[in-house]
């Protein structure tokens, strides 16, 4: 039976938490099963009296005596440095304290076990799970979460030959103080959270910290198609470094181009064909995760054939249904142009759902996609300037909310035709998190199918 993580070590002072969503709740709550002292806090009051129906010794950190304490755990979505640190955060410093995350905290309490950490603007959490899956099906003793959204300290304690597959965002990898990766992988810069980090070079800076520390023996896995990647790869220092390609031949790394997997000039096999991994993006994933799991030792055979029964992820270009040959896809991910990019260039006659909180760049880069688009459906915040920039490009109409929006959309599909739901924006102005309206898209879909 597995353990859960002994987080004793840090018994002695207390340990404050600040923010109580999923992974900060989750932090407290496994501290004090480990006989800590926690104070666990929020700005929000919903948040507050939530934590403390579950159990968790809640403190008010605006007024708490912080010199008490060693360490403050910050949820990663508090900012610690742009666009200004969070108030609890200036106090902390002023007493002297050491920021860290709860993934820090896994890497402490099983220095033992080895970590396959896994980053990128797009396509990390695909990767992740894909990684996962592979392991788990080859028999190794495996926990896979983080950023994907299974708070790492949930986790049970893994042997030396067991593996903490982790998705790393741009936040959690700033609170890493002492965790270094048995193997890392980098998969893509483009512009995202740029206000988090005070602009691109911070958010690159951010990403590169997957590699601190790797030493000889270690692995960094970095996709190179961009130009702030490959700077990364080439300021590596004396870890083993694999080049990955989706656009061009690396003779000594990974390259998949059309779906190929070649690695070091050598064919290795085509998964082109993997339903749950379409399209140029994907196959840089399939490239990550098999270069990751051969440095973890596990043979080519066995990597490729359990690759092929990857189920895919909820919300990444996932199948929901298809009626009357309109196939409806999901890829509420799809938070920023270039993920909708990588879901837009997968499918030929594509009715295109996009809409919500947008974010910088809006639809720049999306003009080469535009000819596959039969009409856009837009929907929040965003829609009133995609509308201006699909001016001249693609047909649209402006439909408020996702309910008109996949009723349009499927009143005006063909066969062959996609219904595509890749928003291009964050969900906050009407959803609380991309999951909740991927399920909303889903749930819209199948009613349609019942009809």
């Amino acid at each position: 039976m597995n353990r859960a993580l002994d987080l004793s070590y840090l018994r002695g002072k207390p340990v404050p938490v600040m923010g109580l969503g999923l992974s900060g709740l989750a932090t407290a709550q496994a501290l004090q099963a480990s006989g800590v002292e926690v104070w666990a806090w929020d700005d929000s009051p919903e948040s507050v009296a939530k934590a403390r129906a579950a159990g968790a010794h809640v403190v008010d950190l605006t007024i708490a005596d912080l010199s008490q304490c060693e360490i403050l755990v910050l949820s990663p979505g508090i900012p610690h440095s742009f666009p200004e640190p969070h108030p609890i955060v200036l106090r902390a410093r002023e007493a002297g304290l050491k920021l860290v995350g709860d993934v820090e905290l896994l890497a402490r309490a099983a220095p033992q076990a080895r970590k396959v950490g896994i980053t990128g603007t797009n396509g990390k959490s695909t990767t992740t799970a894909l990684i996962g899956h592979v392991l788990q099906k080859a028999g190794i003793e495996v926990a896979i979460g983080g950023n994907l959204g299974i708070p790492v300290l949930t986790f049970p304690t893994l042997s030396a030959n067991g593996v903490y597959v982790l998705e790393m965002s741009s936040y959690q990898l700033e609170l890493l103080d002492t965790l270094v990766f048995d193997v890392g992988v980098h998969l893509n810069v483009t512009p995202d959270h740029l206000d988090r980090h005070g602009g691109m070079p911070g958010y690159v800076a951010a990403k590169a910290r997957m590699f601190v520390g790797q030493k000889a023996g270690q692995t960094a896995i970095v996709g190179v198609d961009d130009l702030y990647s490959a700077d990364m790869a080439r300021n590596l220092g004396k870890q083993k470094l694999v080049r990955l390609s989706v656009k061009h031949a690396e003779p000594d790394g990974i390259t998949v181009v059309d779906g190929i997997i070649v690695e070091n000039g050598r064919r290795v096999a085509d998964v082109s064909d993997i339903p749950t991994l379409p399209g140029a993006h994907n196959w840089q994933n399939a490239g990550a995760a098999y270069a990751a799991c051969r440095a973890l030792g596990i043979d080519e055979a066995t990597v490729l054939a359990h690759m092929r029964s990857f189920p895919g992820l909820p919300h990444r270009q996932q199948l929901v249904a298809t009626i009357n040959g309109v196939r409806y896809v999901n890829d509420s991910k799809a938070t920023n142009a270039d993920a909708a990019a990588k879901a837009l260039g997968c499918y030929e006659q594509i009715r295109w759902i996009a809409g919500g909180r947008p974010k910088i760049g809006g639809l720049t880069g999306l003009d080469r996609y535009m000819p596959r688009v039969a009409k856009a459906y837009l929907i929040g915040e965003a829609q009133a300037d995609f509308a201006r920039w699909l001016e001249g490009r693609a047909q649209f109409s402006l439909c408020g909310h996702l309910e008109r929006a996949v009723a349009d959309a499927a009143r005006d599909a063909q066969p062959g035709d996609v219904v595509l739901l890749a928003p291009a924006c964050a969900s906050f102005d009407q959803y609380r998190s991309f999951e909740v309206r991927g399920q909303h898209f889903m749930e819209l879909v199948r009613a349609l199918e019942a009809a």
